[in-house]
């Protein structure tokens, strides 16, 4: 979605018939820019959207890197703020763009490949341990087979190239799990509550 707007963002500006290099540039899409930033708008959004079709570690490897760029171009750009410098014509919510861009697609692209403590059932583990036992990747049978589906719908949404069905079966699942931390929290709520009214019995 990123590098689709960063593309329309890029397209309006060549329609508005920016200046290459202004300085002081004018508002699309409630940001500034200019003819310069238009173009790199649109060459990153076409790496995104193409890393997106492409999928896999590739597509997470460069998600972070733009992410990065974003978070480097928005301190570049704030310390040049309304001098002769500013060759993108940046105002401060281009930097506060580039900012939260930045933090997004990090993120995105970072997610479970570079956390070595993750747990069993995170698709980036099942991934690496397709033979181990423990990661439930021996024999398949249906239950397996669904889990497949999860774990790739999981990897899917987690790199941003996710179908709908796939999104929806992740929705359903953090539903699922929503729903039985609701009910062991009430749970160990009622145990407690029935322990204190034990102990009141008890007492003289």
């Amino acid at each position: 979605m990123l590098g689709i707007g960063l593309c329309v963002f890029g397209v309006l500006g060549f329609i508005d018939r920016l200046k290459f290099l202004a300085v002081h540039g004018r508002v699309v899409l409630g940001l500034s820019s200019n003819g310069l930033l238009s173009t790199i708008s649109l060459i990153v959004g076409g790496v995104l959207i193409g890393a997106a079709l492409r999928g896999g570690r590739i597509s997470s490897t460069i998600t972070v890197g733009v992410g990065l760029l974003f978070l480097l171009s928005g301190l570049l750009n704030l310390t040049v703020l309304d001098t002769r410098f500013n060759l993108l014509a940046f105002r401060l919510p281009n930097v506060i763009f580039s900012f939260i861009a930045g933090m997004l697609l990090l993120f995105l692209g970072a997610y479970g490949r570079f956390s070595g403590g993750l747990s069993v059932d995170n698709p980036y583990y099942q991934r690496r341990h397709r033979d181990d036992p423990s990661s439930g990747n021996g024999d398949h049978s249906e239950e397996d087979e669904e889990i497949d589906r999860w774990v790739a719908a999981e990897v899917a949404v987690a790199e941003g190239h996710a179908t709908p069905q796939q999104e929806q079966l992740v929705r359903e699942d953090a539903q699922r799990r929503a729903n039985e931390a609701r009910r062991r929290a009430w749970e160990l709520y009622e145990s407690r509550l029935q322990g204190r009214d034990n102990g009141s019995k008890r007492a003289p």
